[in-house]
């Protein structure tokens, strides 16, 4: 006998799959602030840090920019814990994503860096401006207008890559429709509309950052 395809039992459970979509978003969105801090301390690091900083910096790129993502979360999962270091599911998956976006986030944002005019930096010197000012008020304002495609990119990978949290048990919309396939056994349909729902989600979210891009760099011109 043939399978037959029936949504009527899956369905119901979209409700508690619309709120693991939400789960994944807040990962996301957790680990991206942070990777985005990260990443301008790294991007700083490498354009006006000393030998030293530079090396240990390329080192963090290097490593986490080199290795499955999943396996560095399986390690912090695993090793935190021997270091006395306690962590839920969720927060190990949250900050192993933080680490490995700030690799990621660090290459953008020097790129960003150094795209700024070298008469812009010397004007900053000239009125005194400390480093941290400088990219305070001449760097990032200038980068941000640049790097707000690539990084609005970067979430919305991030937001697909939190599937992988479901290996550790965390129930976000992955984690949610293995656990419909686990009481329904309708694994065609289960996918099928958690792929949906990816697809919804994704879409979503790039059209609120195509607007939101709008909005605030219209809104600077303005002011200047």
């Amino acid at each position: 006998m043939g399978y037959s395809i029936n949504y009527g039992q899956v369905v119901e459970y979209l409700p508690y799959l619309v709120g693991g979509a939400f789960v994944a978003l807040q990962i996301a969105f957790l680990a991206f602030c942070g990777g985005l801090v990260l990443g301008l301390l790294g991007a700083f690091a490498k354009t006006f840090g000393g030998a030293l900083l530079r090396r240990v910096t390329d080192a963090y790129v290097v490593f986490f920019t080199n290795t499955p993502q999943l396996v560095q979360i399986y390690f912090l999962y695993f090793a935190l814990p021997e270091a006395g270091i306690l962590l839920s599911s969720y927060w190990a998956v949250v900050l192993g994503m933080t680490l490995n976006a700030g690799a990621y986030l660090t290459e953008i944002q020097r790129a960003g860096f150094t795209s700024v005019r070298q008469t812009e930096m010397e004007a900053a010197e000239t009125l005194g401006m400390s480093r941290l000012q400088q990219v305070r008020y001449v760097i990032v304002p200038h980068i941000a207008r640049v790097l707000f495609p690539p990084l609005s990119n970067h979430y919305i990978l991030m937001t697909l890559g939190t599937s992988m949290a479901a290996i550790f048990g965390v129930e976000e919309l992955t984690g949610r429709a293995l656990n419909v396939n686990s009481e329904t056994f309708r694994s065609i349909e289960v996918f099928t509309l958690t792929a949906g729902l990816y697809v919804a989600v994704t879409l979503i979210a790039s059209v609120a950052l195509g607007l939101a891009g709008r909005w605030l760099f219209r809104a600077k011109m303005r002011v200047v």
